[in-house]
């Protein structure tokens, strides 16, 4: 598994993981927003030539995170399944054997919009739902990126990205993790997402990831 890179946010130490995902050691709990599950399907209910794979892909991710780490629960930051046209009967069987080799970890979502259109995941899968915020120690979980009044929120639904500028017109776009003051976003998960560029401030450390490594931005 890629090397974490710890950070400390409200308090707290947090790792920050190459492959798009938010691990707390104390709590021994992972965090992943914006899996968008069943997107490529979706997309192709409605004609358009997508890739396939991408749900294989996700899977394949979190099971290599789960063997690598001691994991109590995993949290969803909203937007499990992308929207009605994910309830593809292949998608929906990867993800009920991918619950059965992992049946004794505790999983919650907190409900994001996607969620609220494509409905919540199946019972079978074992998946709690609950609204935003779900409040752990210093944090309010979430799906919005909205202030609370007493904890710091950990956030998706942006799916952050950040340009780096060499010389010319080169340029890379890569997901990051924003860390604020009050607000942090995590990058989305899902292997076929788009994302909403950021800009560096004196109120963020921003961390970007590419080929399994994660770098601050000065």
């Amino acid at each position: 598994m890629p090397a974490p890179y710890p950070v400390s946010l409200a308090g707290e130490e947090l790792w920050l993981l190459p492959e798009k995902a938010l691990y707390w050691p104390a709590q021994e709990t992972l965090m992943v927003a914006d899996v968008h599950f069943g997107k490529a399907a979706a997309y192709r209910s409605l004609g358009q030539p997508v890739p396939h794979g991408t749900t294989a892909s996700n899977i394949a991710v979190l099971d290599a995170i789960l063997a690598s780490l001691p994991c109590r629960q995993l949290l969803f930051l909203g937007d499990f399944l992308h929207g009605p046209g994910s309830h593809a009967p292949g998608t929906l069987q990867a993800l009920a054997d991918w619950r059965e080799r992992h049946p004794h970890l505790a999983m919650t979502l907190i409900r994001g919009n996607h969620d609220k259109r494509a409905g919540d995941p199946p019972p079978a899968l074992n998946i709690r739902v609950v609204p935003e915020p779900l409040l752990l120690g210093p944090f309010a979980v979430q799906h919005e990126p909205d202030p609370h009044p007493s904890r710091h929120v950990l956030a998706g639904h942006v799916h952050p990205v950040y340009h780096l500028s060499g010389k010319g017109r080169q340029r890379l776009r890569l997901a990051c993790f924003r860390l604020g003051s009050e607000i942090s976003l995590l990058p989305a998960f899902g292997a076929f997402t788009g994302g909403y560029r950021v800009e560096h401030d004196s109120d963020c450390r921003i961390f970007v990831l590419g080929d399994n490594e994660i770098w601050p931005v000065n």
